[in-house]
């Protein structure tokens, strides 16, 4: 028996790291990074009904995704079980953000699940608890249920609103999809970057220490980002790819 018919519908913001720096590697395998989380209104849509059932269910999975690293899905369980409410829901997903990307889509999905059942189920959590959640799926998932723009520190747990101007992006999408663990596992990877002092922040501030390593692995990023850069010199990669970017300050630039 299902508590709501009806799907509701919820955006889940893409992200772009306007730079990415490796500081170095921890003791226990992880790095520690700086970056600038901005949020962008390019959006995946995350649709909830609520069940009496306690069946947590993806709707139409996707095909990209095994049924067992779907983030929605391991959100909603993790609330689930951390309030051990006796509600579940069936999940949707209008996908808008590539797969692979380094936009921040499934782990913005993630995040959307989170803080939209702590709501439907009344779950009761605070902001602040939700993104302790959050980071047990990722430091991206914490940093969307902080939802502002934000500088991230650690492995990008560490976050502190930073107050941006409004800007226009050109995001670029190559046919490519990159395994994050793969770039970090790789050799060449710069790993001694120096913190930068923020505020105050600009664009063309830093750079992606991620990028060398995916451009030589795929040369259909390095192309995409080349043919951006003829048009805007500090262009860049986001996350650890696929996606490339510039920033303008109004739209008939872009």
């Amino acid at each position: 028996m299902e508590v709501t018919r009806a799907f509701e519908w919820f955006p889940a913001p893409g992200k772009l790291n306007l730079f990415l720096h490796v500081l170095g590697r921890r003791a226990d395998g992880h790095h520690e990074l700086q970056t600038v989380f901005r949020l962008i209104d390019r959006a995946d849509r995350l649709g909830v009904r609520v069940r009496a059932d306690g069946v947590i269910r993806r709707v139409d999975p996707l095909r990209e995704v095994a049924p067992e690293d779907d983030l929605c899905v391991r959100a909603a369980r993790l609330l689930q079980s951390a309030s051990r409410t006796a509600l579940g829901a069936d999940l949707g997903l209008e996908k808008v953000l590539p797969v692979g990307g380094g936009l921040g889509g499934g782990s913005s999905d993630a995040a959307t699940a989170l803080l939209v059942l702590n709501r439907l189920w009344r779950t009761g959590y605070s902001r602040t608890e939700l993104m302790a959640l959050g980071c047990e799926l990722g430091a991206d998932v914490r940093a969307f249920v902080f939802g502002e723009n934000a500088i991230g520190e650690g492995i990008g747990e560490r976050l502190t609103a930073l107050a941006l101007p409004p800007r226009w992006y050109l995001v670029l999408v190559p046919g490519a999809s990159v395994a994050t663990k793969s770039v970090f596992a790789d050799n060449t990877l710069t790993r001694n970057t120096k913190a930068l002092k923020i505020p105050p922040f600009f664009f063309g501030l830093g750079r992606n220490d991620l990028e060398p390593v995916v451009a030589r692995c795929h040369p259909e990023i390095a192309a995409h980002l080349e043919w951006l850069r003829a048009r805007q010199p500090q262009a860049r990669m986001t996350g650890s790819g696929a996606c490339v970017f510039a920033e303008f300050a109004a739209e008939g630039e872009a």
